[in-house]
């Protein structure tokens, strides 16, 4: 399966999960760690106080300070009181485009960087290739604010 048509696959799959800021973003979060460390990525997982959201950190090369940061936010904006004409939650795909909750902002990043993790293993020799996916960026940043002191080596 070639890069586009993985991406594809894994951003549909991330628009299924309804990560609206004020719901969970744990299955969201899991089903990226699986992906990342089928890949060969060093996960870790970071849930907030409530224990309902979660950051995920994950690393593919050496483990050595710096390298290069993808970094995205799991949540979405509210669906309510929205005029769609499909299903949010169900990626659907129309002249060419892909609609989604989430399809722009942030998820088709994430797919996209999660998809070329496996090449990313195969390239991250000298410098590690870092992934911060965080919650709540649509309130505030809390997710982010939470991690940064955290992982301080990836700055």
């Amino acid at each position: 399966m070639d890069h586009l048509h993985r991406t594809q696959e894994i951003l549909g799959k991330l628009i299924s999960f309804p990560t609206v800021s004020a719901d969970s973003n744990l299955a969201m979060i899991q089903h990226l760690a699986d992906l990342l460390y089928d890949a060969g990525a060093r996960v870790e997982v970071f849930r907030d106080p409530s224990g309902t959201k979660a950051n995920l950190f994950a690393t593919i090369g050496p483990q050595i300070d710096g390298g290069i940061l993808l970094s995205g936010h799991s949540d979405v904006v509210p669906v309510a009181d929205q005029d769609w004409t499909t299903d949010p939650w169900v990626m659907t795909q129309r002249d060419g485009r892909l609609y989604g909750r989430g399809t722009c902002d942030m998820k088709g990043f994430i797919a996209s960087a999660v998809a070329l993790a496996p090449l990313y293993a195969q390239m991250a020799t000298a410098r590690p290739i870092h992934f911060a996916f965080t919650h709540d960026e649509e309130i505030g940043c809390l997710g982010a604010q939470a991690l940064a002191p955290l992982r301080k080596r990836a700055a």
